[in-house]
């Protein structure tokens, strides 16, 4: 199946061949459905915090931030923005030239509070000798979405997400890769210095990195820190092998095989990379203006506050499992804030002796932990909190996606309906261990899962492998759990209209 010169390309991207031959029977055999305790629910597996909690937590969380550790803010912000203008460029490619359909009216109809406006009419008078709003009097609509969108212009279509102006301000519009540098500076700062790490494709790198330089230094004025911004890219190692609708290996037309980026999980190696104690995590384009920031920031350092205050707990018993000649009371009062406050249950504990539940408890201790925010549902896209069966037998959080769960499996689905709450991608992550030494996260990922998906190279079908996700299987061996936070939040821009909403004016 796989040729002579097919190795070589392997190799140059640094993938095995052991690996190939996982991902190929992986597309014949498909991954298994994950079996369901149930969803995570304020009743279980999801802790709601009351006023005084929220306090005592946030007390944790600055108290840390003084106490000499590294905390990074790790935002994935490898995107390009093209599927935010989805509708605007079939509005584009399309027989009419006046908006017609509800969401081209809306976008012309409000043109003007677009934080890139501006902008925009500056280059359409750079271009065509006439601002925007002259174009538009003139019906020129597709004119002025050619500009926004197209490379002569401002090339909106192409560009990283993170780098597009979001929210207008009286000193001028701001991107959300500022935004995450302002909220960085105001949660994420230890010992007054802000790390911030951002993936990004290679194609955009020295842009971001420009885009970065250029606005950093008023915001370590602003905020009195001090900056230390890093990149990463996704590595080649992490692609994917592309199949046919049969399985064989998908070949582009000059013969080679084709290779795809295997999705967000492809991060674990990035993360995995950081030198930090605590790790913030959040989507690039989940940003809000200043005068909504105050409720984004509270809830970050009352969820790291909350990570911070389990942490010690952990290491405090971890220390103990080491020394040895735990009484079973001790080795009780470990499982039960193993099972109570980090939601990993072992059905049988009762019958195992005093060394092998010192045994379980010091694996299941000693390993990564996450704090996630949940949200209520309102229908957004996402994944949800489950109470999950692990390969070992025990029960833990894990967040879902709708694929890693069997349709046709009535108690699964009643389970999946009946979920209160959806992730919003609000992690904070400690990935160190009692002893102070990095985790190695690659060995924390759940292999077994996974997601196959259509997709299309010149006109031609193909299935693609994306390996587990960051915050589903690669991280289905962390110590979890769940907190609520208010849904404003979750303020993501998954369509250019989206900036319309009253939260991004």
């Amino acid at each position: 199946m796989l040729k002579k010169e097919d190795l070589k390309q392997i190799h140059d991207k640094g993938i095995s061949e052991e690996q190939i031959s996982k991902q190929l029977e992986d597309f014949k055999r498909g991954f298994p459905y994950l079996k369901l305790e149930g969803a995570a629910t304020p009743k279980k597996g999801i802790t709601v915090l009351d006023k005084d909690a929220c306090e005592d937590v946030c007390r944790a969380w600055k108290k840390y931030q003084t106490s000499g550790h590294k905390v990074v803010k790790f935002v994935p912000a490898s995107g390009a923005a093209s599927r935010m203008f989805k509708d605007l460029f079939a509005f584009l490619n399309g027989s009419n030239d006046e908006p017609v359909s509800d969401f081209e009216k809306e976008f012309f109809s409000k043109i003007h509070d677009f934080a890139f406006f501006n902008e925009l009419s500056a280059k359409c008078q750079q271009i065509k000798g006439k601002s925007a709003d002259e174009l538009l009097k003139e019906g020129q609509y597709k004119v002025v979405v050619a500009t926004l969108l197209n490379k002569e212009g401002l090339n909106y279509g192409q560009l990283p997400k993170g780098l597009l102006l979001f929210h207008s301000y009286a000193d001028g519009a701001r991107t959300p890769m500022e935004e995450h540098l302002v909220e960085a500076a105001r949660y994420a700062e230890s010992n007054k210095q802000a790390h911030v790490h951002f993936t990004v494709s290679h194609e955009h790198l020295d842009f971001f990195k420009q885009k970065v330089a250029d606005k950093e230094t008023g915001y370590e004025v602003k905020y009195g820190v001090s900056f230390d911004i890093s990149f990463s890219e996704q590595k080649p190692s992490t692609d994917t092998i592309a199949v046919n609708l049969d399985n064989t290996p998908f070949r582009n037309e000059d013969g080679s095989l084709l290779f795809r980026p295997a999705g967000h999980g492809a991060l674990i190696e990035n993360l995995n990379d950081l030198d930090a104690d605590v790790v913030f995590i959040k989507n690039i384009d989940n940003v809000v203006p200043d005068r909504l920031k105050d409720e984004t920031i509270s809830w970050k350092m009352i969820i790291a506050g909350k990570l911070v205050e389990l942490q010690e707990r952990a290491f405090a018993y971890l220390h103990k499992l080491e020394q040895g000649n735990c009484s079973r009371s001790e080795l009780e009062e470990m499982a039960d804030f193993l099972q109570k406050e980090l939601s990993c249950e072992k059905h049988d504990r009762s019958s195992l002796d005093d060394a092998t539940l010192a045994e379980y408890l010091y694996k299941k201790l000693n390993r990564p932990m996450r704090v996630c925010g949940m949200v209520k549902n309102v229908g957004e896209p996402g994944g949800g909190p489950f109470l999950v069966y692990n390969h070992d037998g025990t029960v833990s959080l894990q967040i879902l996606e709708s694929s890693q769960i069997d349709k046709n499996d009535e108690t699964s689905m009643k389970m999946f309906t009946e979920g209160t709450h959806f992730n919003p991608v609000d992690l904070v992550c400690a990935i160190k261990d009692y002893k102070g030494n990095a985790f190695d996260l690659t060995k924390y990922v759940d292999k077994s899962t996974g997601f196959i998906s259509s997709k299309s190279k010149n006109g031609r079908e193909l299935k693609a492998l994306e390996l587990p996700g960051l915050w589903n299987g690669s991280m289905s061996d962390w110590n979890t759990v769940f907190v609520e936070v208010p849904l404003g939040t979750f303020n993501p821009v998954k369509t250019v209209n989206d900036l319309l909403r009253e939260q991004h004016q």
